[in-house]
């Protein structure tokens, strides 16, 4: 993928219990209507979910998640075999199989290999780019591990200490997502979204996703279904401080924001020149 731009990322969840209603989808045609809505609306890629991970939702297990995902794929890639196609799993058998017998592309791991210690191998083995988040315990735990010594230094040593596992397991396509609302409070949120420019450190792909998220309602006394501006907003921040890929709910609106992001940096002014020209 050429990254030169950045990507957006249309999720797609075949749940009945994730956050934001809107992105549940579990007909084949709901399905299929919103893999083509992505596409057209100018999106990449597609990510494809069959687990919730709010805290309120229950840990599916290995062939439950399966049984969830496995009609979705199917379908999606029959209908859109050129499409990229991303799967949100923290398990290595879903992952193995989605790659195997879907021809996934991308592998989404909310866990950084944390839930499956056969994750990383696996990965390894199937040799596709690797999403790795960064979150504590599990879903349902998460929000109770929010103490940190350094909040942003623990969170980059994670990255440092995970990317240096990974490339050993033979992984070295890497996308790096800081996980906005995992294991992280509200004002913590806020402060990792501030200091984005410093996964830079890194010298690998950015991936934000803060779509329609508690960071925003919870701020704004409102709920998911009002939170399109907000999540604009913070999208369009994360853009001018690295964010290479949006992982979104509402594609036509995020591919604007690079749209327009991307015509204001052609007239940016290297921090070099600032004092000459002012």
């Amino acid at each position: 993928m050429d990254l030169s731009t950045p990507l957006v990322m249309g999720i797609i969840n075949i749940t009945p219990d994730s956050f934001f209603s809107g992105s549940r989808k579990n007909s084949e045609k709901e399905i299929l209507e919103r893999a083509n809505q992505i596409l057209e609306e100018g999106g990449t890629i597609i990510d494809i979910g069959g687990q919730s991970t709010s805290p309120s939702s229950i840990l599916l297990s290995e062939k439950e998640e399966l049984n969830r995902l496995e009609p979705a794929l199917k379908i999606i890639r029959k209908e859109f075999p050129n499409a990229i196609l991303s799967v949100d799993t923290f398990y290595a058998e879903v992952a193995k199989c989605a790659v195997e017998k879907y021809g996934i592309n991308i592998i989404n791991d909310i866990s950084g290999g944390q839930i499956d210690k056969n994750m990383f191998p696996t990965v390894a083995q199937l040799n596709v780019p690797y999403i790795l988040m960064h979150m504590r315990g599990t879903p349902q735990t998460m929000q109770q591990l929010t103490n940190y010594d350094n909040f942003i230094q623990d969170i980059l040593y994670y990255f440092s200490e995970k990317t240096a596992q990974l490339n050993l397991s033979g992984v070295n396509d890497i996308i790096i997502d800081p996980g906005f609302g995992f294991s992280k409070t509200l004002s913590q949120n806020y402060q990792l979204m501030a200091y984005l420019r410093y996964f830079d450190i890194f010298d690998l792909p950015l991936l934000v996703g803060i779509s329609r998220k508690s960071m925003i309602y919870r701020l704004l006394d409102s709920d998911p279904s009002q939170c399109l501006n907000g999540s604009t907003i913070l999208n369009t921040y994360a853009l001018i401080y690295g964010a290479d890929i949006l992982r979104v709910h509402d594609v036509k609106e995020a591919v604007e924001c690079v749209r327009i992001i991307s015509e204001l940096k052609k007239f940016e002014i290297p921090l070099t020149q600032q004092n000459k020209v002012s």
